[in-house]
């Protein structure tokens, strides 16, 4: 049996999982013009938990997760997975990543348990780790199938399988959840999450930001190959103009004039109440309120998730894809 998942060490403690700075790649087109696919991307993952990497498609998700792995050199940055630099020492980590980019790849005709077999005997894992990854997906009653039988659901679950042969550390799912039923998404999103819970780091990238929201612990954002936020979900949602601080206050006219005079907008909402839009957080709206001395009776948030700091955040940001491309000097 292969060394079990508690018994390996995670790098140095409080080293990022993966960590990027000033990342660029660049690409000819067909007309030979050079399009910026990413450009001078800064990227943290914590080691630990699900990571949500997120962006419009055509954003250098993709480009990105690939030269984490080794299978694009950047034209200029640099890659750590663990504390070492990738590509150039990748050998030393490729034990402790597994990944699904694209579509996943298996022969037809073959059984999902042979499939695993074929790979156990390549990557040099015991047998009897087929048997484990197959019950950790939930396909040991189904691994005599044939893949070809399989549904989308299924055939992911069982690439997934084929990552955690390895035992791995780091997980790179790169938009898992494409082409996949509502019911095939729950069981994806579970398994993600089940992996973070036993100390993995998950990084997913995704446009479909519902989805994401509900598993992930943090959250990068790009945008036309540059990143424009990142944190935790929840300082995502403080950040954006989706959140709003709803505050209860006897003089709403006095406390209205002094979150105004904070630069903040305050809307009435109900007969004692405020909504405000543009403070920092709640913390913020108090404090001001408390050092005029409005009283203070209820504090909360409202109306912010996650879709609607997306869109501020990305608007306006032209895809390293799109028709007119930025061409490098």
């Amino acid at each position: 049996m292969g060394t079990s998942h508690e018994e390996v060490v995670i790098g140095t403690p409080g080293e990022p999982a993966v960590r990027v700075r000033g990342l660029r790649k660049t690409y000819r087109t067909f007309t030979l013009r050079r399009v910026v696919a990413v450009d001078h991307l800064d990227l943290e993952v914590p080691a630990g938990g699900v990571h949500a990497f997120l962006g419009p498609n055509g954003s250098g998700k993709t480009t990105t997760i690939r030269m984490l792995l080794g299978l694009a050199r950047p034209d200029a940055g640099t890659v750590h997975l663990f504390g070492t630099p990738v590509p150039d020492r990748f050998p030393e980590v490729v034990g402790r990543v597994g990944a699904i980019v694209e579509n996943p790849r298996f022969v037809p005709g073959f059984s999902g348990r042979r499939n695993l077999r074929l790979l156990a005997t390549a990557v040099g894992v015991p047998q009897t780790r087929v048997e484990d990854v197959l019950e950790r997906v939930g396909l040991r009653e189904r691994g005599a199938d044939q893949f070809r039988r399989y549904s989308l659901g299924m055939k992911q679950r069982l690439a997934i399988a084929a990552t955690l042969l390895k035992d791995p550390d780091l997980l790179v799912f790169d938009e898992p959840t494409n082409g996949l039923d509502p019911a095939g998404i729950r069981d994806l999103r579970a398994t993600v999450r089940a992996l973070a819970d036993e100390g993995r780091t998950v990084l997913v990238s995704s446009h479909v930001l519902a989805e994401v929201a509900q598993v992930a612990d943090t959250v990068s954002i790009v945008a036309a190959g540059r990143l424009v936020a990142e944190g935790t979900v929840a300082s995502l949602l403080a950040s954006g103009r989706g959140a709003q601080v709803r505050v209860g206050v006897g003089d709403r006219s006095l406390a209205a004039r002094v979150l105004a005079a904070c630069g903040w907008s305050a809307d009435p909402e109900g007969p004692d109440a405020l909504v405000v839009r543009g403070a920092p957080g709640p913390a913020d709206v108090n404090a001001a309120l408390v050092r005029a001395g409005v009283p203070v009776h209820a504090l909360g948030t409202t109306g912010g998730d996650l879709e609607s700091v997306f869109l501020e955040l990305t608007s306006g940001a032209v895809p390293a894809s799109a028709t007119r491309p930025r061409d490098v000097a």
